[in-house]
């Protein structure tokens, strides 16, 4: 097992410096005319990309001191993000550039003819030889303006997959510090009384406290959450990355969370990374209500929780029956679950709506399809059986602060009783 770890992380490795390779390659190698300062720039722009993001992934793991994680993690997971979009923006750029040689090519000036003379009537004397006769043209040699026309159509198209790159980070960065919007959607439940109809529950999910999303993030999730006025609050897992010394000023803004119901919690699987039980009790401290493998009756309905599926690792995994089991199978319930792949427990166990987060909708685009392939369902709502699953994208974001494509959410969900 152990050599195949590491054969797979020598092909990761491989195909990390290949892809970098082609990249230095496009971007400076062939924007410039030889070597110099400008293809020096781009190993060192490059490789220091790369030693401050698995920098940031280290220190972030570790657990190194808080202020050395927040130095390496803007740079360092954002030239990730950046590193992504160059790499699909200068491959893109491969469909232009010959493309763009054509239209140059079309554009430049042909050379004019000459205007054919009669020939000059011969002369009574000869000329004097010339010193120095001119010497012939070689077929071979290449014609002068096409090393030009190469080098313009390289700096035009690295310029643009550059712009293109920076400018998609940046927009799905500011989206991200933005704050997530609102998103509302209906679930019908059957088993669910007519006096419950509209009832509201906010999903939060994925908010991912750390380095970079700090206290002022926080206190943006929750001014979103309780300008929706909620019946109640279901935080789904991975509030923070780090642990509670170095983030409990961050998570101090949940403690005003309003709901006529509460606010509840379950753990997600970064929970498990950052000190699950810690975060648990602080949490409980903020006056969230955390359900670990526990239900809860509520007026209309049951609401339990189960902890998430990384937990098995320290003996504290989902534990469905002691949730769910010996409950009035006759009253709706919903399930708080972070990872939708629990979905199919809840369905064996009858449960009604499963609420979940985990998959950000992929965050950067195209690993939406990365995820999709990983997850039951990638984002929204789905029906199992007679089981309805509903998945937040989420509202914040791991590693890179950024998102394309799977825009941040708060997901409003309201309860439609068929009763009504």
């Amino acid at each position: 097992m152990v050599i195949v770890y590491v054969l797979l992380a020598l092909a990761v490795l491989a195909v990390l410096v290949a892809a970098d390779w082609y990249l230095w390659r496009r971007l400076f190698r062939d924007t410039t005319t030889g070597p110099g300062r400008a293809r020096r720039t781009g190993v060192v722009v490059i490789a220091g990309g790369w030693i401050l993001a698995v920098g940031a992934l280290v220190a972030e793991r570790a657990g190194a001191p808080f202020l050395l994680q927040r130095v390496l993690a803007w740079p360092g997971f954002l030239w990730l993000a950046l590193s992504v979009y160059l790499l699909l923006a200068v491959l893109a750029g491969e469909v232009v550039r010959p493309l763009l040689r054509r239209v140059l090519e079309r554009r430049a000036p042909r050379p004019a003819q000459p205007t054919p003379t009669p020939a000059p009537a011969a002369p009574s004397v000869a000329p004097a030889p010339s010193a120095e006769p001119a010497p012939p043209a070689d077929p071979a040699a290449p014609a002068q303006p096409a090393p030009s026309r190469r080098l313009l159509v390289s700096r035009v198209v690295a310029g643009a997959a550059a712009a293109a790159a920076v400018g998609t980070v940046g927009y799905g960065t500011y989206g991200v510090l933005r704050g997530p919007r609102v998103k509302r959607v209906t679930v019908p439940l059957a088993k669910l009384p007519r006096a419950a109809h509209g009832y509201r529950i906010a999903v939060v999910s994925d908010i991912h406290l750390g380095p970079i999303l700090g206290r002022g993030f926080a206190q943006t999730v929750v001014d979103t959450v309780n300008s929706t006025r909620p019946d109640l609050i279901a935080v789904v897992g991975d509030l923070v990355d780090g642990s509670v010394k170095d983030l409990g000023p961050a998570a101090a803004p949940l403690a005003q969370l309003e709901a006529r119901h509460g606010s509840w919690f379950v753990t997600g699987n970064h929970e498990y990374f950052s000190g699950a039980e810690q975060w648990v009790a602080e949490v409980r401290r903020l006056g969230l209500r955390p359900l670990e493998n526990a239900r809860a009756e509520l007026p209309w309905f049951d609401l339990a929780g189960v902890n998430d599926v990384t937990g098995e690792r320290e003996g504290h995994g989902p534990d469905y029956a002691k949730a769910l089991d010996d409950r009035d199978t006759a009253r709706a319930c919903v399930l708080l679950a972070h990872q939708p792949v629990q979905i199919h427990e809840a369905v064996r166990h009858g449960v009604d709506l499963q609420l979940s987060g985990h998959t950000h909708g992929g965050q950067l685009w195209p690993g939406n399809f990365i995820a999709a392939a990983a997850n039951p369902t990638l984002a929204g709502l789905d029906r199992y059986g007679d089981t309805q699953l509903y998945v937040s994208r989420g509202a914040g974001a791991w590693g890179p602060p950024t998102r394309v494509g799977a825009p941040s959410d708060i997901t409003v969900i309201e309860l439609a009783s068929t009763r009504a």
